[in-house]
């Protein structure tokens, strides 16, 4: 699908925000420097880069030390999840430190580092995604079928069953569906005729079941990939690295005098740049159908109209993670700019969660109530698509206007 540029007629439309300061970003020299940081006169150098370095580096040893303690994700335990979170949390901010401030370290050492660190962040993520996915359809089957949506997601022998779960909790976050229909986590959902049904209907009940079994399967991979990673000679030498740059950051001779602002302002203008190649005109505009363009087309591959959207949200997080460097770590929460970033991450899940129930709906001799109920949840997936650009067109034109 064609983009569509921003309409000049559009008076919101146009250049984006001031690339010196993107997105609304606090003042760099009123930001407290962080522990270590020398940012005389207010403005930050090299060495806070170097101290933000170090910083992420001792987190991602203590996440690795705690990880090892609880026995790692073994035993499913909050402690060792909690652990594989805190080291792609420490994994991603220093693979985008050295996207964004490369120029200022040594080159062989950054380009050998960043791979492996998104290597080692992707494959601990697989499992959490295919968990939260199957969560999130396993739910929608529920609020599409008008039946109670549990507090947690039901066994696979209750789906089987067509048993709803107790109506104790709801979807994560507010929603206003087509027609004015609330799906607010405030109580059980009830149906339009008003009486509650007890149980999905048994194309929906099928449909959970086979994808239960089929993102199980895949989480059940993704977990022991996960082992076989962590316990692997590549990961021991990832392990090492970080632990020499939890005491010594390899910049280059005149890092330590630089300037860092420049660089952060070059991240900053490639989220811009990339912002205004999306449709957001046509994402102002709500239940515009855009994402069900090609809908049915027989092609598997992922829809290619997502790609500029998951490249932003992938910008976005070097934004952010360059003005965490800047501030010394202390970033001043600017709630349009998170608005945004959980925008764009509800883009990129309801996305996948699409593709997961597309997927699954290509099975073979599968029933046909199966396959309807896989393709009614396929296309509330991309109304969530939707949606989700429309909040983030929202959030983002706020944030022009504020920094305009």
């Amino acid at each position: 699908m064609a983009q569509r540029h921003l309409d000049s007629s559009d008076p919101m439309a146009g250049t984006p925000p001031k690339r010196a300061a993107p997105l609304g970003a606090a003042p760099i020299g009123a930001a407290e420097p962080g522990e270590g940081a020398p940012v005389p006169g207010g403005i930050p150098l090299g060495d806070a880069l170097a101290g933000y370095l170090r910083a992420q580096a001792t987190e991602f040893l203590r996440a690795l030390r705690q990880h090892r303690e609880t026995g790692g994700a073994a035993n499913g335990s909050q402690e060792s999840v909690d652990a594989a979170r805190a080291l792609r949390r420490s994994a991603r901010r220093i693979s985008g430190s050295l996207h964004t401030f490369r120029p200022l370290l040594d080159a062989d050492w950054s380009e050998s580092m960043r791979p492996e660190l998104a290597w080692l962040s992707g494959t601990l993520a697989r499992e959490h995604a295919y968990s939260a996915r199957l969560e999130r359809l396993l739910l929608a089957l529920h609020r599409l079928s008008g039946s109670a949506v549990p507090a947690a997601r039901p066994a696979v022998a209750a789906l089987a069953n067509g048993a709803a779960g107790t109506a104790t909790g709801a979807a994560p976050g507010p929603r206003t569906r087509a027609g004015g229909q609330d799906a607010s986590p405030a109580g059980p959902r009830r149906p339009a005729g008003g009486a509650e049904r007890g149980q999905l209907t048994v194309g929906a009940a099928k449909a959970g079941a086979l994808l239960d079994r089929q993102l199980t399967l895949a989480r059940t991979r993704a977990h022991s990939a996960a082992l076989q990673a962590l316990g692997s000679s590549r990961f021991h030498a990832v392990a090492d690295s970080v632990a020499v740059l939890a005491s010594e950051v390899p910049l280059t001779s005149a890092a330590a005098a630089a300037e860092l602002r420049p660089l952060a302002a070059a991240a900053g203008e490639r989220l811009c740049d990339a912002v205004t190649g999306l449709p957001l005109v046509t994402a102002g505009h709500p239940y515009n159908a855009e994402a069900l363009v090609h809908g049915l087309s027989p092609d598997t591959a992922p829809q290619p109209q997502d790609a500029p959207w998951h490249q932003v949200r992938l910008l976005l997080r070097l934004h952010r993670y360059a003005q965490e460097v800047l501030c010394g770590g202390d970033v001043p929460v600017d709630t349009q700019l998170l608005t945004a970033g959980r925008a764009l991450n509800l883009h990129r899940d309801a996305a996948e969660a699409a593709s997961a129930a597309s997927a699954a709906a290509r099975t073979p001799r599968i029933a046909p109530a199966t396959a309807y109920a896989l393709g009614v949840l396929h296309a509330d997936q991309r109304h969530e698509v939707e949606a989700a650009r429309f909040a983030f067109q929202q959030s983002w034109r706020k944030e022009a206007v504020n920094a305009s």
